[in-house]
């Protein structure tokens, strides 16, 4: 069967070569793609790999974003009011046209963002089973039958919120629309996300391929824009909840402002995640797993492990071979198949990735590899926001470069030489998303994780995820999860209902 064109939109018809250009509308509620006219405010969004311009984002003001509100909670009334079962085989349908589409969207998601096609199209099949996983959970919602004495009982009912906001990052863009969308609409809720102004292309995909599976129109709606527009979404009556994924400093803001209306809130914050290697690891896999831990992305994903503790024994073989694999990673236009590494999202991204790396040197870092600008050979890439993937040895843990996020491709690199001390080092911070630990001693293995204060610990492998599993921060990484059953609770209330069976009891 021939593949249907993508959403049979003339601004993907070059999507097979990466070279569209954005034409239509990024806005999208009560089922159609709408223009915004709350604001004249436009903000021009470029390709990383190229530096052209994609588009002109117009950001969405307060008339458009009630509108899109309004259109959301009048859909959670009929979305709502659906058998799980029935909401299942509506989003499977969803899964099974991402999957049917889904090299053209990772096409899409590759000039949006800049990552390599083979990882974008991994994003996309892992969105396409992140629903069917929710698909699955939809017709189990229960809740507890509980006796009480003298026959009378209490059950519990577990209800959808009502409208859910999503707000998101850009280092995912289409994955994590979908990780907010997929568990808020599985347990009955309606929902309005905004995408990064930075990466704002493939949310509406995923809008109208809800809306030809068949979801009622409004019950997922996409708002374009950036601080003012997610401020409007915040402060809005009829939300219920807010889902955030970015960085520490905005998501206190977006606390703050959903706390005046006591929203439930889910914050999925920055990270810097510590990655321990001790000398009876297995080598090769501990050096596969720092690659991993470290380049993804082109470095921009918050749970990687950018603290690389290395048992001193081993430092020497450990950086010889990880700097030598580091300087073969093939760099250049990620929309052709063997390259690695794409390009960072923006060029003040790439400044200041590359200003880390400097400030570093003046700290006593020493480079062993990359961190400079990068120009690929083709010349249409000539405006692209590439680097090349760094190694620094050398590193303090009072260094920035070790303190703070990076989000780039750059791999600090530190020595230690026993389990008590490296532990001390690797929780000593501000953040806890994620961490990891390669060594043949199950018992240290556990022990370990045990006392790794984050919300992931990988042993033996380093940023393997699946929507099964729970996602989410210790400290100042946030709060709630994503993915997994527990997703649920984060997406609906709890009611309590109790039923007498005898008389009232009464003390008047």
């Amino acid at each position: 069967m021939a593949q249907k064109p993508l959403l049979q939109l003339p601004e993907f018809s070059n999507v097979s070569t990466g070279t569209f250009v954005v034409k239509e509308s990024l806005n999208f509620w009560n089922g159609q793609r709408v223009q915004a006219k709350g604001t004249k405010n436009t903000e021009p969004v470029y390709e990383p790999a190229t530096g052209r311009v994609l588009c002109d984002l117009v950001q969405c003001g307060e008339e458009d974003v009630d509108q899109a509100i309004r259109s959301a909670h009048s859909a959670f009334q009929k979305w709502s009011k659906l058998a799980g079962m029935e909401r299942a085989r509506v989003l499977l349908d969803a899964a099974h046209l991402i999957r049917e589409r889904s090299e053209q969207i990772a096409r899409v998601e590759v000039a949006d963002n800049g990552k390599t096609i083979l990882e974008a199209q991994g994003n996309i099949i892992t969105a396409a089973k992140c629903i069917e996983y929710f698909a699955g959970i939809a017709p189990t919602l229960a809740g507890q039958h509980i006796q009480l004495p003298g026959g009378s009982f209490a059950y519990t009912r577990r209800e959808p919120l009502g409208v859910c906001v999503g707000i998101g990052a850009w280092n995912f863009p289409f994955m994590i629309t979908v990780m907010k969308a997929a568990p808020a609409l599985a347990c009955g809720n309606a929902m309005v996300f905004k995408p990064s102004p930075m990466s704002p292309v493939s949310a509406v995909i995923l809008a109208e391929i809800l809306k030809e599976a068949g979801v009622p129109d409004g019950l997922f709606n996409v708002v374009q824009g950036g601080a003012e527009t997610g401020t409007l979404l915040c402060h809005h009556p009829v939300v219920a909840k807010v889902s955030f994924t970015g960085s520490v400093a905005t998501g206190k803001k977006v606390m703050e402002m959903s706390s005046k209306g006591v929203k439930q809130v889910t914050m999925e914050l920055g990270g810097k995640s510590p990655l321990i290697i001790f000398k009876d690891c297995e080598l090769e896999n501990a050096i596969k797993g720092a690659l991993m831990a470290n380049f993804l992305t082109q470095g921009q994903v918050c749970c990687n492990g950018t603290r690389v503790y290395v048992q001193r024994e081993i430092l020497p073989q450990f950086l010889e071979e990880v700097v030598k694999r580091t300087k073969a990673i093939p760099v250049g236009d990620p929309q052709q198949q063997h390259t690695r590494m794409g390009a960072l999202i923006s060029k003040p991204q790439l400044d200041k990735v590359l200003g880390f790396v400097s400030e570093a040197k003046k700290q006593g870092a020493k480079v062993l590899c990359g961190g400079e600008p990068f120009t690929p050979s083709d010349p249409k890439l000539k405006g692209g926001y590439f680097m090349s993937p760094c190694v620094l040895d050398g590193c303090r843990d009072d260094m920035r470069c070790v303190q703070e996020e990076i989000f780039g491709p750059v791999m600090s690199v530190m020595p230690f030489d026993t389990e008590e001390e490296v532990m001390q080092r690797a929780n000593n911070t501000t953040y806890g998303l994620a961490s990891g630990v390669f060594t043949r001693d199950i018992a240290r293995a556990h022990r370990v994780a045990e006392n790794l204060q984050a919300g992931s610990c990988f042993i033996n492998n380093y940023n393997k995820t699946s929507m099964e599993l729970p996602f989410g921060g210790y400290k100042m990484s946030g709060f709630g999860r994503e993915n997994g059953q527990v997703t649920v609770e984060f997406y609906t209330q709890l009611k309590t209902v109790v039923v007498e069976m005898g008389d009232v009891e009464s003390l008047f």
